[in-house]
């Protein structure tokens, strides 16, 4: 059995997480934009941030298994 979560959580947050998608923090004129499809390197560091701490919650601290 081979352990699904760690691609399948990975590619579902690169996804969900892509700057302008659904929410830009920092947006370009505020705090927050919401599906503007814009970007800036602010944005692509906090994105990455975020990105890497939401996996590192998943996938180590939560210990999430999916098997297939």
């Amino acid at each position: 059995m081979r352990d699904w979560a760690a691609p399948l959580i990975a590619a579902a947050l690169f996804a969900f997480l892509s700057p302008g998608l659904l929410v830009q923090l920092p947006g370009r004129d505020g705090p927050v934009r919401f599906m503007n499809m814009q970007t800036s390197v602010a944005s692509v560091l906090v994105h990455a941030v975020l990105y890497f701490l939401l996996l590192v919650l998943f996938l180590v601290v939560l210990h999430i298994h999916v098997y297939a």
